[in-house]
C-alpha cells in the first residue's frame, strides 16, 4: 500500500512540463493510488482550491504561477488482465511513461501501439487529447478507463462511447468530464495483428529501412517493432527532445475545413497540402501553412519555431509562458490573415 502523499507548498514546476517553463504550484502533491485521491479531495480546504491535473507536463502550457492544487498522477503498474474477443485487453496507471508503455506492449509479443510509439506524456493524458501520430488515434485501441470523480468521492469506468472522442478531443476537455481524474487506462490490442501503414511517410520509412533484408522479389510483411522503430527514426529525425529544447510537440491542430473552403483556397493556393476526410470536410497540413507565413526556424524573443517542423514551439532558454503564448498568438493572426483559417492550439494553458 502506498504512503499516504505529502502536501508541498510553493513548489516549482519547472521539471514537470517539457516546454521546462519555470512556474511555480502554490499547492503539490504526489499521486501514487487512486485512494489517495479521495482523502485529499475529501477535506474541505483542499477540495475547494483550484485543481490542475499533472501528468508528464507534455501538454501545457503554463502562463504563469498556479495558485491552487497539483495533483501530479505518478501512479505505476501495467499488466494483461484478459480478452475480449479477438482483442487482448491491457492496462496501465495513469502514471506510467506513454513511450515505457508502447515498448512494454512490443515486449509482450502484442502490436495495436507501434504507430504511437515515443509520444511524450502519460498514459493517464493518452485519452484526454485522444493522441494520435501516423494514421491512428488513441480511440482506435481504447477499451475503457477507471475515473475519479472528486464531485462524488467515487471511481466511475468509462468506455469508448462515454468519452465522447473526437480528433485531439475527449469528454475530458470539456464541463462534463473536465473535473474526472484518469485513474487507470485499457486497451484492446488485436490478436491478429495487421500493420497501419495508411500515413505514406511512415511507409516509406518502413519500406527504406527493410530494404536491406530483402531477398528474391519481397519482403515478409513487417513486425509490429518494426513499425514503431520506423515511427521512432521519424519523429528522432524531425523533432526536438524535450530533455534538450523545452517544447509540447506539435503546438497546433491541423485545421478541418469545409470543402467549399478548401476549394477556395486552392485556387488562390494549388499547393495547399490537404486531406479529404471520410465526412467531405478536409483536414489541412497546419505545418505547411505556418511555413508559407515564413515562420519555421524564426524566433520572437526567447520562444522560437522548430527549424526543423514549423508545427513545434521552442523554449530556446529562458522563455516564460507569456512569451510562448505571444509567439503562437502572432502566428495564429499571420495564418488567418494570408488564408482565412483559425489555428487552435493543442496544448492546454494554464
Amino acid at each position: 500500500m502506498p504512503s499516504e502523499p505529502t502536501l508541498q507548498h510553493d513548489f516549482s514546476l519547472r521539471d514537470l512540463n517539457t516546454f521546462g517553463i519555470d512556474a511555480r504550484a502554490r499547492h503539490y502533491v504526489r499521486i501514487t493510488a487512486a485512494h489517495q485521491l479521495a482523502a485529499l479531495l475529501g477535506e474541505p480546504r483542499l477540495a475547494a482550491l483550484p485543481r490542475l491535473v499533472l501528468g508528464g507536463g507534455s501538454n501545457l502550457l503554463l502562463t504563469g504561477d498556479f495558485d491552487g492544487l497539483v495533483l501530479h498522477m505518478a501512479s505505476s503498474g501495467r499488466e494483461i488482465v484478459g480478452a475480449s474477443g479477438e482483442h487482448v485487453l491491457v492496462r496501465a496507471q495513469a502514471g506510467e511513461n506513454w513511450h515505457g508503455f508502447v515498448e512494454w506492449t512490443l515486449a509482450q509479443g502484442l502490436g495495436g501501439l507501434e504507430n504511437l510509439a515515443l509520444i511524450p506524456g502519460t498514459v493517464g493524458a493518452a485519452p484526454i487529447q485522444n493522441i494520435g501520430a501516423y494514421g491512428m488515434e488513441t480511440r482506435d485501441v481504447f477499451h475503457s478507463l477507471t475515473a475519479f470523480d472528486p464531485a462524488t468521492g467515487t471511481l466511475a469506468n468509462l468506455d469508448g462511447a462515454a468519452c465522447r472522442f473526437a480528433y485531439r478531443d475527449s469528454l475530458f476537455k470539456h464541463a462534463a468530464g473536465r473535473g474526472l481524474i484518469i485513474v487507470d487506462v485499457t486497451f484492446a490490442l488485436p490478436r491478429e495483428w495487421r500493420p497501419n501503414l495508411r500515413y505514406a511517410e511512415l511507409a516509406t520509412e518502413l519500406d527504406n529501412a527493410l530494404a536491406s533484408a530483402r531477398t528474391g522479389e519481397g519482403v515478409a510483411e513487417p513486425t509490429p517493432r518494426q513499425v514503431a522503430d520506423a515511427v521512432i527514426a521519424i519523429r528522432r529525425r524531425k523533432l526536438p527532445d524535450p530533455a534538450v529544447i523545452g517544447n509540447a510537440g506539435s503546438f497546433f491542430k491541423n485545421p478541418v475545413v469545409s470543402a467549399q473552403q478548401c476549394a477556395a483556397l486552392l485556387e488562390r493556393h494549388p499547393a495547399l497540402v490537404h486531406h479529404r476526410q471520410d465526412d467531405g470536410s478536409v483536414k489541412l497540413a497546419a505545418g505547411w501553412l505556418i511555413d508559407q507565413c515564413g515562420w519555421k526556424g524564426r524566433n520572437l524573443g526567447p520562444a522560437g519555431v522548430y527549424p526543423k517542423q514549423a508545427l513545434v514551439l521552442v523554449n530556446n532558454g529562458g522563455a516564460s509562458g507569456a512569451d510562448v503564448q505571444r509567439l503562437a498568438q502572432a502566428i495564429q493572426a499571420d495564418v488567418l490573415d494570408r488564408y482565412g483559417v483559425r489555428l487552435e492550439p493543442e496544448p492546454v494553458f494554464v
